[in-house]
């Protein structure tokens, strides 16, 4: 593996915040039509319906929009090496891979398949948090539900992952001179990539929360790198409660106490208690409360999306935030447009989908779903709370 650590150029100076424009939502038809496959969780659509539920909804206004370009290699290889970059656009082309390939960049394998547009696909999803991270620089708020892919490696596809987009946005905000970037990841699995990259790097924060116990088995409790990698692994059943306290007692006074410059959240839907590969319990609700929640706190934000497998809980969830962002608000019930959307997705092959129960169709907000909180949490907060201020 090539030294991870990013190589940098020298830093232009800050710019200085200018008055925002309204949040950007950055999609593409490319995630419409493609699938890791019948069999792979990825099959399920997921940003194609979060497109259509925000344009259904009304809560797309003009010039908000923006398509999302293809990554060129030159830009991938600001962190990924550029014989895996080729090694990628290889396997699309070709539609198969070496044995050779496959052990050395984990491409072909039943959880990084190859498949028609395994290059394409996240080259467009990098492109759009490239994207963002350059419309604001200056100051403003980006959404990339196609990012979020957190466990990408630098020469290596891992976890459904086959770039890092979240570390390339995060490496194109520092170059354009925004010193200082608070990286909050609530998804299920922890953030390896993203902390991998910058585990050396001081100026940037990464905080994960996320299941115990998951793979990747990486992000034990505690604070690590420089200072700057805050793990937090929680127990199954993890609620809205639990979630709340860990927003208001260690995510909201950390980043606080960082000072970003930018805050890019990764805001995967398998945390939520309907998804198929983790054992938490959250509701959608958790997901737009930390959207809103961290919003003020840095004149930059950059959401992205990451896991999340069942396709009406992805969608709900990530309409949602987009509503969170963008400052609008949620009906109570689904109007007919969007309520058509919900009852035309398909999830083959899984017993969640037999029959689903009817708010996944009429509603996008879930009913709150709260609990205790675990003496070992409030511990485990605390500790995490005193580490990084020492």
């Amino acid at each position: 593996m090539p030294d991870p650590a990013p190589r940098t150029p020298p830093t232009p100076p800050a710019p200085a915040p200018r008055a925002a424009a309204a949040p950007a939502f950055i999609g593409a038809e490319i995630f419409r039509r493609s699938s890791y496959g019948a069999h792979h969780p990825l099959r399920v659509p997921r940003v194609s319906t979060v497109m259509d539920l925000a344009r259904a909804l009304g809560m797309m206004p003009p010039g908000s929009f923006r398509l999302s370009p293809r990554a060129k290699p030159a830009a991938l290889t600001r962190w990924h090496d550029a014989g895996y970059v080729a090694a990628l656009a290889r396997a699309e082309a070709r539609q198969q891979v070496s044995e050779a390939t496959r052990r050395r960049h984990g491409l072909g394998t039943p959880s990084n398949p190859v498949f028609a547009e395994m290059y394409r696909r996240p080259a467009t999803a990098a492109g759009g948090s490239l994207l963002a991270a350059e419309l604001i620089a200056g100051g403003g708020a980006a959404y990339n539900p196609a990012g979020g892919t957190h466990h990408g490696l630098p020469d290596r596809a891992s976890g459904f992952c086959y770039l890092n987009d979240a570390v390339l946005a995060i490496l194109r905000l520092r170059d354009l001179g925004v010193a200082r970037v608070a990286y909050v990841d609530i998804d299920a699995h922890h953030g390896d990539g993203v902390a991998l990259a910058f585990r050396d790097t001081p100026e940037v924060l990464c905080l994960s929360v996320h299941e115990e116990k998951r793979w990747p088995f990486t992000g034990a409790l505690g604070v690590g790198g420089a200072g700057n990698l805050v793990d937090l692994p929680v127990e199954k059943g993890f609620n809205d409660s639990a979630f709340a306290f860990v927003l208001e007692e260690l995510i909201l006074p950390v980043v606080a106490d960082f000072a970003a410059d930018a805050i890019v959240l990764q805001c995967g839907a398998d945390a939520l208690l309907e998804d198929p590969l983790s054992r938490l319990a959250l509701s959608n609700n958790a997901h737009a409360d930390c959207v809103r929640a961290l919003r003020p706190l840095a004149p930059r934000m950059l959401v992205l999306g990451g896991g999340g497998y069942n396709p009406w809980s992805v969608g709900r969830c990530w309409a949602g935030v987009w509503a969170a962002l963008s400052g609008q608000a949620l009906p109570e019930r689904a109007p007919p447009q969007a309520e058509a959307i919900l009852r035309g997705l398909h999830w083959s092959g899984h017993r969640l989908a037999r029959n689903p129960p009817e708010h996944w169709f009429t509603t996008l907000r879930d009913a709150p779903r709260p609990g205790p909180i675990p003496p070992r949490l409030r511990a485990d907060v605390a500790a995490l709370r005193a580490a990084f201020r020492a």
